[in-house]
C-alpha cells in the first residue's frame, strides 16, 4: 500500500503507529505467521533477510484512512477520488430509489387493468435488480472435446 501512495513503507508505518486509533480491528489487522508464509511462498524467495514483525494488511476503509493520515500529493489525490466515488454511488442509489417509487406510483394508477403496460413496468423492475454474481472456478479450465485438436 506504500507503493500505492508513493511513501516509503517505513513512513506509513510510522504514521499507522502515530495514529492507531484510527485503525480499529475493522480497517486494519497483522497477518498471522501461517497467512505471512503463505504470502511469501507466493513469490517463491524473500529478500527480506532476517526476522522481521507480521505485516498489516488494510481493509477498504482502512486504506481510505491511511490516506488521510499521509501528506503525499498521492495520497491526497487518491482519498479525493475515493469520497468522489462514494458520492457518486450515493447519487446513483438515489436516483433508481426515485426511479422505483415512479413505477410504483404508475403502477397503482394504472392498475392491471392494462397488461401491455404491467409487462413493461415489469421489465423496468427487472432491470433495475442487480445480476446475481457469475462464479468462475480459479486456474485454467478447459472444455475438452469442443474443438478439433482435443485428445481422444
Amino acid at each position: 500500500m506504500a507503493d500505492l501512495y508513493e511513501v516509503d513503507t517505513k513512513r506509513l508505518n510510522e504514521q499507522v503507529k502515530r495514529n492507531a486509533d484510527r485503525f480499529s480491528a475493522d480497517f486494519m489487522f497483522q497477518l498471522s505467521p501461517a497467512e505471512f508464509a503463505d504470502l511469501k511462498s507466493q513469490f517463491a524467495t524473500s529478500s527480506w533477510g532476517g526476522k522481521r514483525k507480521l505485516p498489516n494488511a488494510f481493509t477498504e476503509h482502512g486504506a481510505i484512512m491511511a490516506a488521510s493520515v499521509l501528506s503525499s500529493w498521492r495520497a491526497v489525490e487518491t482519498s479525493v477520488y475515493v469520497v468522489r466515488a462514494f458520492v457518486q454511488l450515493r447519487e446513483l442509489l438515489s436516483s433508481q430509489k426515485a426511479l422505483a417509487e415512479q413505477l410504483a406510483k404508475l403502477e397503482r394508477r394504472v392498475g392491471h387493468h392494462d397488461n401491455s403496460l404491467a409487462e413493461i413496468i415489469d421489465a423496468l423492475r427487472g432491470l433495475m435488480e442487480r445480476p446475481a454474481p457469475v462464479k468462475q472456478g480459479i486456474g485454467f479450465t478447459a472444455k475438452w472435446g469442443t474443438d478439433k485438436a482435443s485428445p481422444k
